[in-house]
């Protein structure tokens, strides 16, 4: 499912699910579960289990389970460029479908078409004006506190 932003913007739920995740460890006060972030961003643990176990397997955090386990963010994680973590979550595919897929016909100006090329250079230049900024970057004030104020507390036992 894609997500969209302003001027017709689409990013994959799973996409925009990772960056919040990142920036929600980036300030993490404890160490939260999958379980609590997952209800501090309202969606499906199911869902947020499976973007944190890709996050993890990329090296951008770390993710213990048992007593005491949790979700913590990694040094390569707080440096992490957004736009690498957006490119490898979107993927590095075709903005648009030339080849035709599940019942839909190939596009007849696949062959001499400046349209394919003309998006997948707007589409570069969406992820490099991207690559620069960190996800320290983007937690610093007002986000941070607010990403802060808004997360649950565990509830004392």
């Amino acid at each position: 499912m894609r997500i969209t932003y302003a001027h017709g913007m689409r990013l994959l739920r799973s996409t925009d699910l990772a960056l919040r995740v990142l920036m929600r460890l980036a300030v993490a006060d404890a160490t939260p579960t999958t379980r609590q972030v997952a209800a501090d961003m309202d969606v499906p643990y199911t869902h947020a289990a499976k973007v944190v176990a890709e996050l993890q397997r990329l090296g951008l955090i770390d993710a213990r389970r048992g007593r005491g386990g949790g979700l913590t963010l990694t040094g390569r994680g707080r440096t992490a460029s957004v736009g690498a973590v957006v490119r490898t979550f979107e993927g590095e595919g075709d903005v648009v479908d030339c080849e035709g897929t599940q019942g839909t016909p190939a596009c007849p100006l696949r062959s001499a078409c400046r349209l394919r090329g003309a998006l997948r250079g707007a589409q570069e230049a969406f992820f490099a004006s991207l690559d620069p900024v960190t996800i320290a970057d983007i937690v610093v004030e007002p986000t941070g506190p607010l990403l802060l104020g808004i997360s649950r507390r565990p509830e004392a036992v």
